[in-house]
C-alpha cells in the first residue's frame, strides 16, 4: 500500500505542471500534445518500416548483383558474336562481385546489423546530424533527391485540393436547394458512379483516349523546365496535368458533393433555420450565412483524409502519366529496396498528413465557437 500511495503521488507531483498549463492555455496543450502524439507515432512508424523491409527478400546488394548480370548476359549475346556462357562463369568471372565484395557493401551500407540497428542509426544522423542519409542506389543525398520531386507533387494535389473543395462546396449548395427533383437525383447517380470507379482503370482510359486522340499528352510533365520559359511551362504544365487532375477531380468530388449537400439538408431541417425564417431573415442569409456555416465542421475534419488520399492516389498517376512526383520517387525506392529513400518518403508524407489533421483540429476551434480543447 506505501509504494502503491508513493507511486500516485510521484504521478501527482510529475502531471501537476502539465494541468497547470492545460488550465491556462487549453488550446496550446492540445496542440503539444498532439505534437508529441506525432512523433510517437512517427518512431514507431519507422520501426515498423524497417522491420517489414528486413522481413522482404534479398537486399540492394543482391539487386546491383542481378541488374549486372542480366547486363552482361544482354551484352554477351549470340547476336553480338560472343558465346554466354562467359557471363556465368570462367573469365566472365571478374565482372560479378565476389562474395567478399558483397559482404563488403553490406558492411558499407550498414545492411549486415539488426533492422532495429540501422534504424537507431538513421535517427542518430537525422537527429544529431540532420541528415537524411544517402540514397544506396544513386549515391545521391536524400534530401535533395526529395525536394526535387515535393515540390511536384505537392503542387498537383494543392491544385486537385482547391477544384474539388471550390466545385464541392458550390455543387453540394446548389443540389440542396434542388432536393428530390430530377436533375438532383441525376447529379446524385453521377456522383455515386465516378466516386466508386476505380481510379486506375479511369486513368488508363483517359491516357489511351489521349494516346488516340492527340488531343492531349500521354505524360503529365513538360519536357523543359520551368526556368527556360515560365510562361510556356505555365500554358503547357496545364496542358499536360488536365487529365490526370480529371481523374483526382471526378474521383474526389463525389464523395465531397454529397456530404456537404446532406449536411445543407440536414441543417434545413433544424429548429434554429424555422426560427430565423420565421423573424423574416432572406433565404440567401439563411443558406450562406447559418446553415452553409455549419457545413464547414465535417468538410475541416475530413480534408486531412482528403488530403492524405490525393497524395496516396498520386502514386498511381504519377506512375501511368510518367509525373516526376514525390510518389513515383517512392515507388522507385521501393523496387530497389533503397531503405534511406523508402523511410525518408514514408515519414515525410506521414509527417503532412498528422500535420494536416492538427491543423484541421486547430480550425474547428476557430470555426465553431462551440468547440474548445479542456
Amino acid at each position: 500500500m506505501k509504494a502503491g500511495n508513493f507511486f500516485k503521488n510521484l504521478a501527482a507531483t510529475v502531471s501537476m505542471p502539465w494541468k497547470k498549463f492545460r488550465a491556462k492555455s487549453p488550446l496550446l496543450s492540445f496542440i503539444t500534445g498532439r505534437v508529441v502524439t506525432m512523433l510517437f507515432l512517427l518512431f514507431f512508424l519507422g520501426f515498423a518500416l524497417f522491420g517489414l523491409m528486413e522481413l522482404a527478400p534479398g537486399d540492394i546488394v543482391d539487386q546491383m548483383m542481378s541488374q549486372q548480370l542480366m547486363s552482361s548476359v544482354e551484352g554477351n549475346s549470340p547476336k553480338n558474336g560472343a558465346s554466354p556462357s562467359g557471363a556465368l562463369g570462367g573469365s566472365g568471372d571478374d565482372k560479378f562481385f565476389s562474395q567478399t565484395q558483397m559482404e563488403s557493401l553490406r558492411a558499407e551500407f550498414g545492411l549486415d546489423k539488426p533492422f532495429y540497428v540501422q534504424y537507431f542509426k538513421w535517427l542518430k544522423r537525422v537527429f544529431v546530424n540532420h541528415d537524411l542519409g544517402t540514397s544506396l542506389v544513386s549515391r545521391a543525398p536524400v534530401g535533395f533527391l526529395i525536394r526535387s520531386r515535393l515540390w511536384n507533387s505537392v503542387l498537383l494535389n494543392l491544385i486537385s485540393l482547391v477544384f474539388i473543395t471550390g466545385f464541392s462546396f458550390a455543387l453540394g449548395v446548389f443540389f440542396s436547394t434542388k432536393a428530390g427533383t430530377k436533375i438532383d437525383t441525376a447529379a446524385t447517380f453521377f456522383a455515386l458512379f465516378f466516386h466508386a470507379f476505380p481510379g486506375i482503370l479511369l486513368l488508363i482510359l483517359l491516357q489511351l483516349f489521349a494516346s488516340v486522340t492527340g488531343l492531349f499528352p500521354v505524360t503529365a510533365y513538360p519536357d523543359f523546365t520551368f526556368a527556360e520559359t515560365p510562361v510556356k511551362f505555365t500554358f503547357s504544365y496545364a496542358h499536360h496535368i488536365f487529365l490526370p487532375l480529371l481523374t483526382s477531380f471526378l474521383g474526389g468530388v463525389g464523395g465531397t458533393m454529397r456530404m456537404i449537400r446532406a449536411t445543407m439538408l440536414d441543417q434545413m431541417g433544424m429548429p434554429y433555420i424555422f426560427a430565423l425564417r420565421a423573424r423574416g431573415i432572406s433565404e440567401k442569409r439563411v443558406y450562406f450565412n447559418h446553415a452553409f456555416r455549419n457545413t464547414l465542421n465535417p468538410y475541416i475534419t475530413g480534408s486531412a483524409n482528403l488530403l492524405a488520399g490525393l497524395f496516396g492516389g498520386s502514386l498511381v498517376l504519377e506512375i501511368i502519366f510518367a509525373y516526376p512526383g514525390i510518389g513515383r520517387l517512392m515507388y522507385e525506392a521501393v523496387m530497389q529496396e533503397d531503405i534511406n529513400l523508402v523511410l525518408a518518403n514514408t515519414m515525410f508524407i506521414s509527417a503532412l498528413v498528422l500535420i494536416g489533421m492538427v491543423i484541421s483540429d486547430i480550425l474547428l476551434a476557430i470555426v465553431d465557437p462551440r468547440i474548445r480543447y479542456k
